[in-house]
């Protein structure tokens, strides 16, 4: 079968991934897809995709994905871990609002109850307007996290 992504790396490419290789430079995944790359080259050893993946115990479609991104994306985009499209969610409380939500919790439960509950706390917390609005779940990980 013709193969559609055929890598050919340039001598500086190969050279750093002989280095990655016998140094063990890097994440295990990083010295995997440079074993990959050196085997699957069109100017080296040319291995098929199967042989590739029963070398390097992985499966083809890993290969096949190495392949595909080394000629989509370069060299060392192909090498390093792809980098995150969207940046993680900014934290809804800072720490004094949550030092607020620890206190209250630590301090006596509300008449006609013998606990504070995780939604008890969060109707409370919107109520003394320690923040605007706050979900059970944030709270349940705020107490988690300093637990």
């Amino acid at each position: 079968m013709q193969k559609k992504y055929i890598v050919q790396l340039t001598e500086a490419e190969r050279q750093c991934c002989l280095e990655i290789v016998k140094l063990l430079k890097g994440t295990s995944q990083k010295v995997r897809r440079a074993q990959i790359l050196l085997q699957a080259d069109s100017n080296g050893p040319n291995w098929t995709d199967s042989q590739i993946a029963e070398a390097y115990r992985c499966r083809t479609k890993t290969v096949e994905n190495v392949r595909q991104r080394f000629v989509e994306r370069g060299f060392e985009e192909c090498l390093n871990r792809k980098k995150r499209d969207k940046p993680p969610t900014p934290k809804l409380l800072d720490g004094k609002q949550e030092a607020k939500i620890l206190a209250m919790r630590l301090g006596q439960a509300p008449k006609g109850y013998a606990n504070w509950t995780l939604r008890l706390l969060a109707r409370k917390v919107v109520e003394l307007e320690v923040a605007d609005s706050i979900s059970h779940e944030t709270v349940r990980q705020t107490i988690k996290k300093t637990a």
